[in-house]
């Protein structure tokens, strides 16, 4: 009888052991970029928070070099500086993007967009990717409300009677009210909860690469759209190193990787048709397959996406973070908001307000986007003429560089007042060509 009892009472403690149950208010799953400032956005709120991230803290803590410099809008820089991240940013991880300038095929004039003609002193700046995430996990680490839970993956989320349930491969199991996936775009908790997206594979691959140049940056930086090939120029703090991007076919880019550093060299020269004189590799190769992705919902029950689990952007446009730190913040708003009402965080109302906002925010850019890639990307002779046409005709349309320009330099994340519904019909009421037209209504000039 004893041998018995004994027997159950081992059961009964591996049980206990394999079920064992920490209670948050929110779990965030990655603790990339958009994930870390949702974290810190939500500090002193009370929340107690779970973030989990499979690699361990020290790679969190000094991030590899991926090569991946990012463009910041004047809006995600405020809101960096509000985070804390911009101030622990040393100087020289801090590059100014002056101006901007794009190109089609050998033509040597472009469509320019100049800072002066936003009323600014620039357009943005140019930051690299993992100088962010350590700005973005010191400042998570100071916060007694956050619990790191680093070095495992999640095994399975599952929405219950009275909250989520999120299981560890360690087989320990997260409790919460609310879930946030913010684990890249090809996010595994995303099809976890059965939201489905929209996934555009451009079938190109995309190499970054940090180089020196004779020919000075002066701050501009380059789209080039070539035949067969996209190249782009990211200004750096150094007026003589840029981030270097180039977008290939597959086994192009295998052919180009493959070369040694002398070659590359070379080869990168000409492909910029020697406009940089000399160039010297100054950084890692790393190469990245080219897939956008758009979740067809951002919200579930007790469940938001944020960050490229939501929305992953072509780099083309350069929105990609800047999209994510501007989602992170619009839901971190709404879940303040409902603490200060004594509401659910967790509340279907919440949780679509989110939803609505972000998504109209960044819908139409992510379509524009797939569009402009798509036609800027076609060598056929029809779409080499259609693309001289529009970009001749985006250097002519005041209206068009304006919207651009307001796009990167406004310090509201507020709608643009040309894409309102109201002032739409006012439009055609009036057929007003005020300036009203193009700026942001004051009614929407905080993003907090």
């Amino acid at each position: 009888m004893s041998a018995a009892c004994g027997c159950l009472d081992f059961l009964e403690q591996v049980v206990s052991t394999s079920t064992l149950k920490m209670s948050f208010d929110i779990v965030i799953i990655g603790a990339g970029p958009a994930g870390l400032c949702f974290a810190r956005s939500l500090a002193g709120s009370g929340l107690r928070i779970a973030l989990v991230e499979r690699q361990h803290e020290s790679a969190l803590v000094e991030p590899a070099d991926d090569g991946r410099e990012i463009a910041i809008t004047h809006h995600s820089q405020r809101l960096m500086q509000e985070l804390g991240l911009w101030a622990r940013l040393r100087e020289d991880e801090i590059g100014t993007l002056r101006d901007a300038m794009v190109l089609d095929g050998d033509h040597r004039g472009g469509l320019m967009f100049r800072h002066d003609e936003a009323g600014k002193s620039q357009l943005g700046w140019l930051l690299s990717n993992h100088a962010i995430r350590r700005a973005a996990y010191a400042e998570v680490m100071e916060l007694p409300e956050v619990e790191r839970i680093t070095g495992t993956d999640v095994k399975t989320v599952r929405t219950v009677s009275d909250g989520v349930a999120v299981e560890l491969g360690t087989s320990e199991i997260l409790h919460a009210q609310l879930v946030v996936a913010a684990d890249s775009r090809f996010s595994e908790t995303r099809r976890a909860m059965g939201i489905a997206a929209d996934m555009h594979d451009f079938g190109k691959t995309m190499l970054v690469l940090r180089m020196r140049h004779e020919v000075a940056h002066e701050q501009v930086a380059w789209e080039w759209f070539g035949y067969a090939q996209t190249l782009a120029l990211l200004p750096l703090y150094d007026p003589h190193t840029s981030s270097v991007v180039l977008t290939l076919q597959p086994q192009a880019m295998q052919a180009l990787l493959a070369l040694d550093d002398a070659a590359l060299e070379a080869e990168m020269a000409r492909r910029f048709q020697q406009r940089l004189g000399e160039m010297r590799v100054a950084g890692p190769r790393c190469a990245y397959p080219l897939v956008g992705v758009y979740a067809r919902r951002f919200v579930a029950e007790r469940f938001a996406l944020i960050g490229d689990a939501a929305v992953g952007m072509h780099p083309v446009t350069a929105h990609g973070f800047n999209f994510g730190l501007r989602g992170q913040s619009t839901l971190a708003r709404e879940l303040l908001a409902a603490v200060a009402a004594g509401q659910f965080i967790s509340s279907s109302g919440c949780l679509q307000r989110y939803e609505r906002k972000h998504r109209l925010a960044t819908r139409p850019l992510y379509l524009a986007t797939q569009m402009l890639a798509r036609l800027y990307t076609d060598d056929r002779p029809p779409a080499r003429i259609l693309r001289k046409l529009a970009l001749d005709a985006g250097a002519r349309l005041g209206p068009f560089k304006k919207i651009v320009l307001a796009g990167l330099t406004a310090e509201s994340a507020g709608i643009p007042t040309l894409f309102r519904p109201a002032h739409v019909a006012a439009r055609r009421r009036s057929h007003s060509t005020s300036s009203e037209l193009w700026l942001t209504s004051s009614n929407r000039k905080v993003d907090r």
